[in-house]
């Protein structure tokens, strides 16, 4: 057994999301947020570079020593499922492995709001999970893709960097196709997929413009595609889509988004109260004829307003779903605080106000 899975088990017995290892410092887990150092003694180069590379395969080896970074999945002896990312940096070695749950969980596990189930019933158009990283994007992805595949009978071909959850083709057929394993970028992911049969694809990322135009291209198609962007919210969302592309296709881009973007949706994970795991919330943006106005005529700024008054469709702001949240109890009011945007409205809710003077508001 590799030795670095006995980390890897206790990680999973906790109960965290992630465990960091690297030079200098001992193991560590992410616990609800947090990164908590397990009791082991600090990591040495010569021993962190030998736990890694018991476990790398001999392409992932060489790529690693040439001085790139590697992303790969790991199963662990134990059957334990990991994303790792293996990475150099000033002190040596370092490494990232995000537990992936054995299960994919449903929806309604999840807590999302209902609208993002109802999602799922379209047939073409793109819808866009965003969010930092860490933000549970790749989760809900999984649980929409296996509500697809449990309901209806599809060809989805989901492009991932690297393969996290592993679906098994139920009423649909699932196809699972890894960068760097089975193709050289998302693009071409992308490209390929379409001279596959698709009726769904999963985009792991729309990281560059021409992956953003082929998603774009598969969307107006007839397709359903699903995808994720490092955005923070939907305006920024549109706003990154938009400035992605080349400025010739600016106009042909806010066309496309007016007509073929189905929704954002952009996560957080807050803690629930007493440290009891993390909660996704979630800001909605459904396109409706006002929000297409508003992108065409480059005035973006103005979607918010448009999510605060579309509740009764199914639309929210971040911070109308955190203060809704906090009501009824299901998250920690001081970690909401951290996410609020207008801190001002959260400052009542907060339960250590020394948490306010940071933000220059006054107890």
């Amino acid at each position: 057994m590799p030795r670095i899975d006995a980390f890897l088990k206790l990680g999973s017995t906790q109960g965290c999301s992630d465990i960091h290892l690297a030079v200098g410092v001992p193991p560590m887990l992410r616990m609800n947020g947090d990164l908590v150092p397990i009791r082991f003694r600090d990591l040495a180069e010569p021993e962190l570079e030998s736990y890694v590379f018991e476990i790398l395969s001999r392409n992932l080896a060489d790529r690693f020593r040439g001085g790139h970074d590697v992303d790969f999945s790991y199963v662990a002896e134990d059957g334990g499922r990991f994303r790792v990312n293996v990475f150099r940096k000033d002190s040596g070695v370092g490494a990232v492995f995000r537990s992936i749950p054995a299960e994919i969980p449903t929806l309604d596990s999840l807590g999302l709001p209902p609208i993002v189930t109802r999602l799922c019933d379209h047939h073409q158009g793109m819808i866009l999970v965003t969010g930092s990283t860490g933000t549970g994007k790749s989760t809900t992805l999984a649980a929409m893709i296996d509500l697809l595949n449990t309901t209806r009978n599809l060809n989805i071909i989901s492009l991932e960097d690297p393969i996290e959850f592993v679906h098994r083709s139920k009423q649909s057929q699932v196809v699972q196709r890894e960068l760097g394993t089975h193709l050289p970028s998302f693009a071409e992911g992308v490209r390929a997929a379409m001279r596959e049969d698709p009726d769904v694809i999963l985009v792991g990322e729309l990281r560059d413009a021409d992956t953003i135009s082929m998603a774009m291209t598969a969307a107006e198609t007839g397709h359903l595609v699903l995808g994720t962007l490092h955005t923070t919210s939907a305006v920024k969302t549109i706003d990154r889509m938009i400035d992605a592309l080349p400025p010739d296709e600016r106009e042909q881009t806010k066309s496309f988004l007016a007509q073929s973007l189905i929704a954002v949706v952009t996560q957080v994970l807050v803690r629930r109260p007493e440290n009891r795991g993390r909660k996704a919330i979630c800001e909605i943006m459904l396109m409706n004829r006002a929000i297409a106005k508003l992108i065409q005529t480059d005035q973006t700024h103005q979607i918010p307003a448009q999510l605060q008054t579309g509740k009764e469709i199914g639309m929210q702001l971040m911070d109308q779903a955190l203060q809704a949240a906090i009501k009824v109890k299901e998250i920690d009011p001081d970690d909401a605080f951290a996410f609020a945007s207008d801190k001002r409205l959260f400052s009542k809710y907060v339960v250590d106000r020394s948490l306010l003077p940071r933000f220059d508001i006054q107890d």
